[in-house]
């Protein structure tokens, strides 16, 4: 494959391109965590300047929470991926049936606490919630996914074996 960006009176050879990964998920979970922090970051600074205190810990716990229902898929799929990759999404539908029956569990057992300001909250999980699942979307359709086993030679019909 040739490179057709090369300016005019460069070089031009053949592209480079990358080998397969073994799992797609941490290099996601890694991009994920990065705009989840940067939106944790502007939504807190907003809090203390509006509200104070109380409303960046209920930005930062919102947050939390997202990045912990949402960052445990990716990582029990980096985890069980690299064992058996065709089944990674099977086991990414039992985690989200678990999650969804523990994280409620969990909230509806520890309730609200007396701190916890209640539009900050809600509007970083919905802030969070977004720009994870656009991260996420944009990330995976830029991995390079091999769907075909590489051709194998037949054998010559000069090979004496």
């Amino acid at each position: 494959m040739k490179d057709k960006r090369a300016p005019h009176g460069a070089v031009r050879g053949p592209v480079q391109t990358a080998g397969p990964s073994a799992t797609p998920w941490l290099n996601i979970l890694n991009k994920c965590l990065l705009v989840a922090a940067a939106a944790t970051v502007a939504l807190a600074v907003a809090a203390l300047a509006v509200t104070g205190w109380s409303g960046v810990g209920s930005v930062v716990f919102g947050s939390v929470v997202v990045v912990a229902f949402f960052g445990l898929s990716l990582l029990v799929g980096h985890i069980y991926g690299r064992k058996n990759p065709s089944g990674a999404i099977g086991v990414f539908m039992v985690t989200y049936l678990v999650k969804v029956v523990g994280f409620a569990v969990i909230l509806f057992t520890l309730g609200a606490p007396t701190w916890l300001n209640g539009p900050w909250f809600a509007a970083a999980g919905v802030v969070v919630v977004l720009l994870w699942q656009a991260t996420e979307v944009v990330t995976f359709s830029r991995q390079r996914l091999q769907l075909y086993n590489d051709p194998v030679d037949p054998p010559s019909e000069t090979d004496p074996s």
